[in-house]
């Protein structure tokens, strides 16, 4: 029976995890990032790849760095036909990379070589994308270079979100990769080289990006909710105090003279930004310290003082 070794760490790597442990081989190690402090309490929380590995009884190894030799030599140990690779989170050295007879294939969240990087879901929401997809890919010693095995694509919905995409691509690619296997176990599957990036790097997300800047047009700061929905979210300040838009559309606003960031039609049911071009037409929010609610919720018991944006 071909002996599998696991990399990966969060909630896209377990969903494929889960199907790859119903296929005819055997997962001898799950590696996957170390126990990270979570929530306001700050309890160390295991990865989502952990609680599958450890709810199958596969044995679990978390190293600080990959590279460290004696991380190459636990790998090593597992004696793996293969590498199977899903958002772990760190580069594979060269040493690790050569180990199995069958390499290392790598489970990759858009249709390389478009958005190589950390966060290809959602850079593919906010740039306006019509389709994306997943690439089974041989790795190399670069970041998401090696070649193409196997490609599957799907279309982004108008309303997509990242969380939605997000598991759409987890079943996607756990189809994809256990689609793949065989192909490269009797070499059926032959590799294509990728050629160059044709989009921008899907950098890593962070908190701040979510910042909502209203010098932008309305229609790219409305893919940016989506997209960076559930995390990292989008916010702007109100009173003071941290708003976080959970849900807007862009709309057409005429000439008011009023500067980007100023409130303007405010109904029962909605308010409106003035962006760079055109309106954000807020319809869901979360003030600070209190639940996510519609706009019309909010506006119940909330009376606007200064709408200039300033």
């Amino acid at each position: 029976m071909i002996r599998i070794v696991y990399m990966g760490t969060p909630d896209i790597a377990a969903v494929i995890l889960k199907r790859l442990i119903r296929e005819p081989y055997k997962v001898v190690l799950a590696v996957t990032q170390p126990d990270r402090p979570k929530g306001r309490g700050k309890e160390l929380a295991k990865s989502p790849v952990k609680l599958v590995a450890e709810e199958a009884g596969i044995p679990v190894f978390q190293p600080l760095k990959l590279r460290d030799p004696e991380a190459v030599r636990t790998v090593a140990k597992a004696k793996p036909d293969m590498i199977v690779v899903a958002a772990f989170g760190q580069i594979l050295p060269k040493e690790v990379l050569d180990l199995p007879k069958y390499g290392c294939i790598n489970v990759h969240a858009s249709l390389l070589p478009a958005y190589r990087g950390a966060a290809p879901i959602q850079w593919a929401i906010i740039d306006g994308q019509r389709e994306t997809g997943i690439t089974i890919m041989k790795m190399d010693e670069g970041l998401d270079t090696g070649d193409i095995l196997l490609q599957k694509s799907i279309e982004i919905a108008s309303d997509e979100t990242g969380g939605t995409l997000h598991d759409r691509l987890a079943d996607l690619g756990a189809e994809a990769l256990c689609e793949a296997i065989p192909g490269v176990l009797d070499g059926t599957l032959k590799p294509v080289a990728q050629g160059e990036m044709t989009t921008p790097y899907a950098k890593q997300l962070t908190k701040e990006m979510g910042r909502l800047d209203f010098t932008k047009p309305a229609e790219v700061l409305a893919r940016m909710i989506r997209g960076f929905d559930p995390w990292p979210g989008t916010f702007t300040d109100l009173d003071g105090k941290l708003l976080k838009i959970q849900k807007a559309e862009p709309v057409i606003l005429k000439d008011s003279g009023l500067k980007p960031g100023a409130i303007t039609d405010i109904t029962k049911k909605s308010f409106t930004y003035v962006t760079a071009v055109g309106g954000l037409r807020v319809l869901e929010l979360q003030p600070e310290g209190k639940r996510r609610m519609t706009t019309e919720e909010f506006l119940r018991g909330y009376r606007f003082t200064d709408r200039s944006g300033e």
